[in-house]
């Protein structure tokens, strides 16, 4: 019995270790556009990283958590020996693509080592989604380029005033807020509820609307309504600081949707061991995820933003609204799905869309070379993890006291 409790002390600890490195890694990668637009200072930006992360693990990483814990194998449960395993892997290839300035996609790290570990102990291989998964993970970098460079021509475009372009995308991003699922509001029927949902259950729109969802329509059209008035308002009096303001805002949008897609990475190989070892609800495995997020946000994400931020496009203010956007919108698809995506990959994707638009005097444009690098290492850290997590949860087995 003791040797199961050390198991467990070693698996949480290394699941507090990889939520430190997707802290400093994955949720870096969001607020570097707007560091990279002079919008906000590296070592704020780290801060508002850390805290800001955390809140979206513990309100929205239930989903991907799941996928990870029990959707990647079939046929067997995962163990405190092979979540150890998953996640030692995973944090180490990590920390050392960090240390070199490459972020590492922690979703294949974490996904391929999973793979490895559920193997060794005699899993099946759950081929329907791994294929969804996939798709999905190949449709970002086109969906998103493509998203990001339409937006960043839009917002160059001299014909097209910033006083309406900027406000329209903003009342679009406020309709998407106002309808994405968050485990501290209440609904119904599900153990997550939206606040265009909590509002039209409040106000009886729903029975006046003659449905729910048309209620819950109206209501987040009118909560875009009110980003759309707040920002136009904003442009008035400065176009220059509404403008920063925008984008500051957006990168809080969009690190705090990280935080609920990379906090599963880390907690996701531990949801049987709660669940069997530890009869805890999955709420407190979340909240040791955030703690880590934040803690990796705050000490090791300054050195990844300005990786990101600088090496990859320098973009202006404009071109990075674009980059966000789109990134906001699939990582928040992946939520809803429950499938694991790495954050360096979305962000690097609109990045990269937005960064080939011309017209900005300060670009320095795309980095083809570093963006070849970091596809190469894609690639090697999926296989590489599913490897050295399966060879790893042998030689641990091996040990006394551990098989």
């Amino acid at each position: 019995m003791s040797s199961v409790i050390g198991i467990v002390v070693v698996a949480l600890v290394a699941s507090l270790f990889m939520s430190f490195t997707v802290g400093a890694n994955s949720n870096s990668a969001p607020i570097a556009p707007a560091v990279g637009a002079n919008a906000l200072s590296t070592l704020r930006g780290a801060l508002l990283v850390g805290i800001v992360a955390a809140l979206g693990a513990v309100a929205q990483g239930g989903s991907i958590s799941e996928t990870i814990g029990h959707g990647l194998v079939t046929g067997v449960t995962i163990t405190p020996l092979a979540a150890t395993a998953t996640l030692l892997t995973a944090a180490t290839l990590i920390t050392i693509g960090n240390s070199r300035g490459y972020p590492i996609p922690s979703a294949f790290t974490v996904t391929g080592a999973a793979i490895g570990a559920g193997a060794a102990l005699g899993g099946g291989f759950a081929v329907v989604t791994y294929a969804k998964i996939l798709g999905f993970w190949f449709a970002i970098p086109v969906v998103e380029g493509v998203l990001a460079y339409g937006l960043a021509w839009l917002l160059l475009d001299d014909t097209v005033p910033d006083t309406l372009s900027i406000p329209a995308l903003a009342g679009g991003v406020g309709y998407a807020l106002a309808n994405i699922q968050l485990s501290f509001l209440p609904a119904p029927r599900s153990d997550r509820g939206s606040l265009a949902g909590v509002i039209t259950r409040q106000l009886g729109v729903a029975s006046r609307a003659g449905t729910g969802e048309t209620g819950v329509v109206l209501v987040g059209g009118a909560i875009g309504l009110l980003a759309v008035a707040v920002v136009y308002w904003q442009l008035r009096r400065d176009v220059t600081t509404g403008i920063n303001r925008m984008l500051v805002a957006l990168a809080l949008v969009v690190v705090f949707t990280s935080g609920g897609s990379q906090v599963g990475l880390a907690t996701g190989p531990l949801e049987s061991v709660f669940e069997s070892s530890l009869g805890l609800p999955s709420l407190y495995l979340l909240g040791l995820g955030g703690v880590g997020i934040l803690l990796g946000g705050w000490f090791r994400s300054p050195r990844l933003i300005q990786a990101v931020a600088r090496e990859y496009a320098a973009l202006g203010p404009r071109r990075s609204i674009a980059a966000f956007i789109p990134a906001f919108l699939v990582a928040q698809a992946a939520i809803a799905l429950g499938y694991p995506i790495s954050f360096n990959k979305v962000m690097i994707s609109s990045i990269v869309g937005a960064g080939l638009v011309g017209g900005s005097s300060n670009s320095d444009g795309v980095s083809t070379t570093k963006t070849g690098y970091t596809v190469g290492a894609w690639v090697a850290s999926m296989v590489g993890g599913g490897a050295i997590s399966f060879a790893l949860y042998h030689v641990l087995a091996s040990l006394p006291g551990l098989g």
